[in-house]
């Protein structure tokens, strides 16, 4: 088959794994694994009858599509190649996406073309509450019916790989560990390099993450915490953490979209003092301008579809920016801890995330006003506006080029199989009290948008 050059909405995922299982029956089997909010299946594709499993997790975050175009590009490899099933005995597990309603809410660009103005304005990702794979009250107290099928898989299969497929929206690709993987960084870099996908150096996600190698992160574990701490810092539950018990590695693999050369320069900058100020000091403007916007529009919000769902993320947004851009900013005297040394890729990264955050905000904001059929609170023409300018201060002065999305995928998908060939390589042993073993360490910021 050959290589899908678009992303596919959760119907095409469904109906292309229907048709590959119906083509390769002994080999291939699609069962449905759960049911989301809206009612609609949580499909799973299984290849390989191994005793070892490795489960791959499609679509955690609504606007990063890749996965399930790799979860595909996956099944048609391990197929095609015995080593990876019976040569491992091992079953790969494949969740073509754990969030299809927020999927669907992101139709609107998923075909193309793609351009930053087209995905911002049609942009769609739940509020922290309802993103899959956070348990911010623990896996007991989930409430969400996704989460509780993708819990329930694990708890089932104890796979010792699990591989959560994500994407940046403008940056560098990066693989997050809850353990290492030696040698995963090369494998990293080389792929990369073949495919002409930076590496994101100093992910924002990362900034105080221990450093495995280039462009790979130990993902420290969890703490308790309240909603603005699990927003920003590792502290609650994830479904990242919560098959530790059973020996599982749990690798975050990170896609880019649009990609920006500076996140890989590892040089030291001239003045990081000055450019943390700008950064901090914009953000802080942005999301004051993107607060008054926001309160012009909500009271002309009653009984709109939908609203309170694109509120909730930017909610989320608007709470959370001041005390990032305090985090980063050099006049700020309590912040809560020193930032480490920064590079280049460092700081544009911080710069990129700033703007992302922003342009957000204003793209669920521009949703509301369109979902309104009018523009009763004049935020429109605004919006509109800041939507052009960060676009163009993404593509013009970070340089951000589209990456094809075939090319979004195989990345991903050598990525994930560079893991699983490592985690068959260094296995772990499952913990004897099913006790993850969690220590002491303080939490560090993580996954702040």
């Amino acid at each position: 088959m050959p290589p899908l050059l678009r992303y596919l909405t959760a119907d095409e995922l469904g109906a292309r794994a229907a048709a590959l299982a119906a083509d390769r029956p002994g080999e291939a089997r699609l069962r449905r694994v759960g049911t989301s909010r809206a009612g609609h299946p949580l499909l799973l594709l299984s290849v390989g009858h191994g005793s070892r499993h490795a489960l791959v997790v499609a679509g955690p975050h609504a606007n990063e599509p890749v996965g399930g175009v790799t979860a595909l590009r996956l099944a048609e490899r391990v197929l095609a190649d015995p080593r990876l099933t019976e040569g491992a005995d091992a079953t790969w597990d494949l969740l073509l996406s754990v969030d299809p309603d927020g999927l669907r809410h992101n139709e609107g660009w998923l075909a193309g073309p793609y351009t930053l103005g087209r995905y911002f304005r049609n942009f769609f990702r739940p509020g922290f509450l309802e993103q899959p794979e956070w348990l911010p009250a623990g896996a007991a107290a989930a409430a969400l019916p996704e989460t509780r099928a993708l819990l329930d898989l694990q708890d089932e299969l104890r796979p010792f790989l699990q591989c959560s497929l994500h994407g940046v929206d403008v940056g560098g690709g990066f693989v997050e560990l809850t353990h290492d993987l030696p040698g995963l960084a090369r494998r990293v870099a080389h792929t990369a390099a073949r495919l002409g996908v930076p590496r994101e150096l100093g992910p924002y996600d990362a900034l105080f993450w221990p450093r495995l190698g280039p462009a790979v992160y130990r993902i420290p574990p969890p703490r308790p915490g309240d909603l603005a701490a699990a927003i920003t810092e590792a502290a609650v539950e994830s479904t990242w953490f919560h098959p530790d018990r059973h020996g599982t590695v749990t690798a975050v693999v990170e896609a880019p979209m649009w990609g920006v050369g500076a996140v890989e320069d590892n040089a030291s900058p001239a003045d990081p003092t000055a450019v943390l100020r700008a950064a901090s000091h914009t953000l802080r403007e942005d999301i004051r301008l993107l607060e008054t916007i926001a309160a012009r529009l909500r009271p002309h919000l009653a009984g709109l579809p939908d609203a309170a769902r694109l509120l909730a993320p930017v909610d989320d947004y608007l709470m959370v920016c001041p005390g990032l851009a305090d985090t980063w900013d050099p006049d700020v005297p309590d912040a809560v801890r020193p930032l480490p040394p920064l590079s280049v890729g460092h700081l544009a990264a911080l710069r990129i995330s700033a703007r992302r955050l922003a342009l957000r905000t204003a793209g669920l904001l521009h949703q509301l006003v369109t979902r309104a059929g009018h523009d009763p609170a004049g935020v429109r023409p605004a919006l509109d506006r800041l939507i052009d300018t960060w676009c163009a201060e993404y593509r013009d002065h970070c340089g951000a080029r589209w990456i094809p999305v075939a090319r979004q995928a195989e990345y991903q998908a050598r990525v994930v199989l560079a893991a699983f060939e490592l985690a068959l390589r260094h296995p772990r042993e499952r913990s004897r009290s099913g006790d993850p073993g969690w220590g002491p360490e303080a939490a560090v910021p993580m996954h702040r948008e």
